[in-house]
């Protein structure tokens, strides 16, 4: 039986390369994918933050003038503007302002130092934790507007019981914060650390202080809220100068438009101090790339 055999070439596949003469394939036109958070919205942002603080005067002014609000219930807004121009023209409002900043910027040191320094040592140190952490956590939960009196007994009343009264109103927040910073930080990056050979010390400078700063910042904007709310305590508790005493001293004539211009005063410094310690966030943690809202 005989076994036909295919000539030899005709199982060889074609490997030629094509000619140049073949179609290229079709170019596509790509468009770049815009993210949602990135597009610019058609009413300006500063506008819409604006809008709600805008209306809210409008109301009040409105309410003001159809006789809703009487003046000696709340005061209508072009009152309000009136007394404050007055207040600054006089300077008592200026002086005013610069006795309470030295308050706050005194009890706010004083505070920063002793909530941070506790915090540190106990966040650091076991024993430290064991020694500082129960008796903090107890004597936060005692109001601090409580020990007023007893402040006063200790301290007199000049200027002491109220710089105290600040400083303790700002140590515990400070203090939970960078205590929750310190020990939030991962414990992988302290064994990166060691495994490169940085010290003790070396460890709390790079990994550990810096792991805790978000924390702190968040701390520290808590305290300053806090600051301003002992603020209006202390300087209601035998004040002779400060935003509290105009306070005291409107309340004693029922003027409610000097009332209402010092609690917008304590609201804006509050406010420009937030801002102060945001830019502060956002410069020292340019490394944490964060959500900012879509």
């Amino acid at each position: 039986m005989s076994i036909s055999h295919a000539p030899p070439d005709s199982h060889k596949a074609d490997i030629s390369p094509k000619s140049s003469s073949a179609a290229s394939p079709p170019k596509l036109d790509l468009e770049p994918i815009v993210p949602t958070s990135s597009r610019r919205t058609r009413v300006p942002r500063w506008l819409r933050r604006t809008s709600g603080p805008l209306l809210l005067l409008a109301l009040w002014q409105v309410l003001s003038s159809t006789g809703v609000l009487t003046a000696d219930v709340l005061a209508s807004p072009g009152r309000i503007a009136e007394v404050a121009r007055e207040l600054v023209a006089d300077g008592s409002l200026t002086s005013a302002m610069g006795t309470s900043l030295q308050r706050v910027a005194a009890g706010l040191l004083l505070g920063s130092l002793v909530g941070t320094g506790l915090a540190l040592v106990s966040g650091l140190f076991r024993v430290g934790e064991d020694l500082v952490d129960a008796p903090v956590q107890m004597l936060r939960t005692v109001p601090f507007v409580g020990l007023i009196p007893l402040f006063i007994i200790w301290f007199g009343i000049g200027e002491a019981p109220k710089v105290a009264i600040i400083t303790l109103g700002v140590t515990f927040p400070l203090y939970l914060n960078v205590y929750a910073g310190i020990r939030g930080v991962d414990a992988q990056l302290i064994e990166a650390g060691e495994s490169l050979g940085l010290s003790r010390w070396g460890l709390v400078r790079h990994v550990v202080l810096p792991g805790a700063l978000p924390g702190a910042m968040t701390g520290l904007r808590y305290s300053l809220g806090i600051s301003w709310l002992a603020l209006v305590f202390a300087e209601q508790v035998n004040a002779d100068s400060g935003i509290g005493f105009l306070m005291v001293q409107a309340r004693d004539f029922l003027r409610t438009d000097v009332i209402v211009v010092c609690l917008i005063v304590y609201a804006f410094l509050g406010l420009l101090a937030d801002f102060v310690v945001r830019t502060l966030e956002r410069l020292l943690l340019q490394w944490r790339p964060t959500f900012t809202g879509r």
